[in-house]
């Protein structure tokens, strides 16, 4: 015998599903179910069950068979009956003593961090929930009937145009609508150029080919993925003026970060960026260029995108990660017009990937002017919080230098030499989240930038940084 109930939200608040099968008849049966239920955590303690008539009719059995099943149940003491207040699951009911089990001491290293300093996040509790809310419905009052379909692959038109607008005139970027690609992030974007997009699998090429000229220092993450794709990397020494691309030799392309150096610090030098661009147009490669932050900056005059210099040498990719949230999962790549069909090839014939009400969405925010509000309120408080970081470390650790402060989200802590294993691992312990600079290093690398902290200062919520601060130097190397 099987039978099933789910009973109405009049009843007792909630869909439930009772499952009535098994020996001993209907009583057994729902005597089962409900036991299951309330051990589950499916009925919650203090949760009214329905009358007897009202389970009755829809079970369709006699008013007896629920009244004896619920008189046993309370007489196990799953169930609680008062006069006036109906039958309702016991507080203290839970499972069986023989399957509880006792807590298990986690040393507050395992339970996460305290305070966040790992670079790469915005302060999250920023967030411009209430302009963010005002695009959003603006946005799907004004869509078209035909956003609700399938997603063009390009990304909307109406976020294509108003990128090439705003990268225009924020970035120096030269575009047109019809040469940006909407994509997921800067990670989608490496799937879809070197041979991993939607309908790639390894080993099946890309758009790009290796060999890849990479900085000596990166996002282990993004060499991963490009390893997995079968792309071979090739580390650029570094120094105070960016990546030698003088050192560029028989590579198909090179991924840089020309407007602040991930995680060093510090912008790529004019004659090195017309020197890659020269590279690039001499050997019929392309330069991959990583925006992710260039619209923080503090000490220095705004560094242009290098993709000013040569659309048809540059891919630009960007994203709103840093900006406003990865949450959002929005960004874009610019291309030469001979990458366009290849990357939307890759894409696949429909949206997959970006949130095509989000992508309206981002682009009412920017056409409004809520983007640029939000970036010059952030460029404040990051600034802010930078100085407050120098400050600190001057008072209390005056002997840790502090580099690749003039914009960006973090900065770099020279330690002194053989310390910075130690300082991370104490870090840990005391519950300070953040990156040893080692981390970042390629394995080949011919640069060695020595011992230092990664801190990244936007994550942590205002009314903790300080605290944070605090804790960071409490863990730093003495003199």
């Amino acid at each position: 015998m099987t039978e099933s109930w789910v009973n109405s939200a009049e009843r007792i608040g909630a869909d439930l599903h009772l499952e009535l099968s098994g020996p001993g008849g209907r009583r057994a049966a729902l005597t089962r179910a409900l036991r299951e239920a309330v051990r589950s955590g499916r009925l919650a303690p203090g949760t009214r069950l329905p009358p007897y008539r009202s389970l009755a009719a829809d079970l369709g059995v006699a008013r007896n068979t629920v009244a004896d099943a619920y008189a046993e149940l309370v007489a196990e003491g799953w169930l609680t009956a008062r006069q006036g207040s109906g039958t309702r699951v016991a507080e203290r009911a839970g499972p069986p003593r023989d399957t509880v089990r006792t807590p298990v001491e986690v040393p507050p290293r395992a339970r996460g961090p305290v305070h966040d300093l790992r670079q790469g996040a915005p302060d999250a509790s920023a967030f411009p929930r209430a302009a963010w809310a005002a695009s959003y419905r603006r946005a799907l009052q004004a869509a078209p009937s035909e956003a609700f379909g399938p997603g063009d692959p390009a990304g909307r038109r109406e976020l294509r145009e108003t990128l090439t607008e705003y990268l225009a005139r924020a970035r120096g970027v030269r575009t047109e609508p019809d040469r940006i690609v909407i994509c997921s992030g800067f990670a989608h974007a490496l799937r879809l150029l070197f041979g991993r997009g939607v309908r790639d699998g390894p080993g099946t090429g890309g758009v790009v080919r290796g060999p890849l000229g990479v900085e000596a220092y990166g996002l282990g993450f993004h060499r991963e993925l490009l390893t997995a794709a079968g792309v071979r990397t090739v580390p650029l020494p570094l120094d105070e003026h960016g990546a030698r691309v003088d050192a560029l030799g028989r590579e198909r392309a090179v991924l840089l970060t020309p407007a602040h150096q991930f995680p060093t610090g510090g912008p790529l030098h004019p004659e090195r960026r017309a020197a890659v661009i020269d590279w690039a147009r001499a050997r019929g490669a392309v330069v991959l260029e990583d925006d992710y932050d260039g619209e923080f900056r503090y000490d220095r005059r705004p560094v242009g995108a290098l993709q000013g210099l040569d659309p048809e040498r540059v891919i630009h990719i960007g994203s709103v990660s840093k900006s406003l949230s990865p949450a959002l999962r929005l960004g874009w790549m610019v291309l030469p017009q001979r990458y366009v069909e290849p990357v939307l090839a890759a894409k696949g014939e429909r949206e997959g990937w970006a949130s095509v009400l989000d992508q309206l969405a981002l682009a009412d925010f920017v056409a409004c002017g809520s983007y640029d509000r939000h970036v010059r309120r952030m460029r404040q408080r990051y600034r802010r919080r930078r100085d407050r970081l120098v400050a600190a470390l001057a008072a209390r650790a005056p002997h840790i230098e502090v580099t690749g402060i003039a914009a960006g989200l973090h900065a770099v802590l020279r330690l002194p030499p053989g310390t910075e294993r130690s300082t991370v691992k104490a870090a840990v312990w005391q519950g300070v989240a953040l990156d040893g600079l080692a981390a970042f290093r390629h394995p080949r690398s011919p640069t060695d930038a020595g011992d230092g902290l990664v801190v990244g200062y936007a994550a942590p919520a205002e009314h903790v940084y300080g605290a944070a601060l605090e804790a960071l130097c409490g863990v730093l190397p003495p003199e």
